[in-house]
């Protein structure tokens, strides 16, 4: 790092704890660079020890700035321990495809390293920046004491599962921009050549009359109940399938097609309606979510998306957008621009397409290394999530869904206390399966 750049940064954090001083009283940032021992370093603390908080952590320590991983927190030990072995194994070229590793860059040592469900409290204060990525209904409460606490942010989506979590989000949205703190949310296709070359051309096509978006294939893992699990260590294991914790996969995975026809739209639906259920996974250990949504949602103009997400083996697989405008159309995944007669007006060249999700790390923290406030991603990150969720709302009830109205439902499918213990609101009757929404019968508003 340039000394100009170093000072620029240290400058810029010194800055953002005035600005945050003057709104609260916990000035934790000067603290945090004692760790590292190293005023030019950018402090990382990782908070959520999956598969997607291990590749985040990882892309963060392969930017180019003097990165350092310097706190660990998860519910659960060995999830850590697993994600601290690949991040400082010898080798990670079977991830990154290319020879090298990133274990100068880790210095977590034990007691740095923190579990259960209070383990965030202890890891932010030691880090300038913080990697959001426990199951997204975790999302809202850590977004929240990030904030509080003057952090730098990337999170993962969805950035939560309920409205009431959507609300807590906007809150801490707003605190953070007043703070000038720069908040990333993991929409990868925002950071993607094609998609950012196809945005800056989108009126190539007039004004968007309908669309299309899909994220259809086999599904994902599951995890077994084990002998002597607590029902809240079954869950936490095997979150995807249990809505306050994932969401339901039209949250989790099809939020990203969703969030690009929102993003070209330039707005967010008024309302939604549509239908779902489970052919397939039918199984007790697909917990409480459905295979397959199908969504009608309308836009304030009138427009429509058509929106389709299933998750069962041996049918159609595709990932992709589609956007119909008044002179032409846009195939996102081909990155190509149509006239109404077919004709390609634009070809995005795919040989200068990058890797999205190294792409976002880069840019946060070339902008916390230059000391720029750049990032303010928080606001559409759950205004994307609340699309989603509006679309199962009106998939589990069958019914229209409004936004205005979906926005202020209070669902409470959180535990009230998190501890091992505690019970879900979620459990199983007596025969192990879990209540499933039914349309027409379930309600929300």
């Amino acid at each position: 790092m340039s000394k100009r750049n170093s000072a620029s940064r240290r400058n810029f954090v010194k800055q953002t704890s005035l600005i945050a001083g003057g709104l609260i009283t916990a000035p934790i940032l000067s603290r945090a660079n004692f760790f590292s021992g190293s005023a030019d370093v950018i402090k990382v603390a990782l908070i959520g020890c999956g598969g997607r908080g291990t590749g985040a952590a990882m892309q963060a320590m392969l930017s180019k700035q003097n990165v350092k991983l310097v706190a660990m927190a998860d519910a659960f030990r060995d999830r850590l321990d697993d994600c601290y072995k690949t991040l400082t194994a010898d080798d990670l070229s079977d991830m990154t495809g290319t020879a090298g590793n990133i274990k100068n860059k880790i210095d977590v040592p034990e007691e740095r390293k923190f579990t259960g469900f209070d383990a965030y409290q202890k890891a932010i204060p030691l880090a300038d920046v913080v990697i959001l990525t426990t199951p997204p209904g975790f999302r809202p409460i850590h977004f929240e004491e990030a904030v509080k606490q003057n952090k730098h942010i990337f999170m993962e989506k969805p950035v939560a599962t309920t409205p009431e979590g959507i609300r807590k989000v906007l809150e801490n949205a707003a605190i953070a921009k007043q703070k000038k703190l720069n908040v990333v949310v993991g929409l990868q296709r925002h950071y993607q050549n094609s998609y950012r070359e196809m945005f800056s051309r989108k009126d190539m096509i007039g004004d968007i009359t309908s669309a299309q978006a899909w994220w259809n294939n086999d599904g994902v893992w599951v995890k077994q109940r084990q002998p002597n699990q607590t029902e809240m260590e079954y869950q936490m294991r095997n979150w995807y399938y249990f809505v306050w914790l994932c969401g339901d996969h039209i949250c989790e995975q099809h939020i990203h097609n969703i969030d690009v026809i929102n993003w070209f739209k330039g707005g967010y639906p008024v309302k939604a309606q549509g239908m779902g259920g489970r052919q397939v996974r039918k199984g007790k250990e697909y917990g409480e979510i459905f295979d397959h949504h199908y969504v009608e949602y309308t836009y304030a103009d009138g427009s429509v998306l058509n929106s389709q997400c299933r998750h069962i083996p041996g049918t159609m697989s595709k990932v992709d957008e589609y956007l119909v405008g008044t002179k032409g159309s846009i195939k996102c995944g081909a990155g190509t621009i149509l006239d109404h007669k077919g004709k390609a007006i634009y070809q995005y060249d795919m040989e200068k397409e990058n890797n999205p999700y190294q792409s976002e790390h880069d840019e946060l923290f070339a902008a916390i290394a230059k000391g720029e406030y750049k990032f303010a991603d928080a606001e559409n990150g759950a205004k994307s999530t609340m699309t989603a969720i509006l679309g199962r709302m009106a998939t589990y009830s069958g019914q229209v869904v409004e936004w205005d109205k979906a926005m202020n439902v209070n669902m409470n499918l959180h535990p009230d206390t998190y501890t091992w213990d505690s019970l879900p609101k979620a459990v199983p009757g007596p025969d192990g399966f879990y209540a499933i929404a039914t349309p027409g019968v379930t309600k929300y508003v």
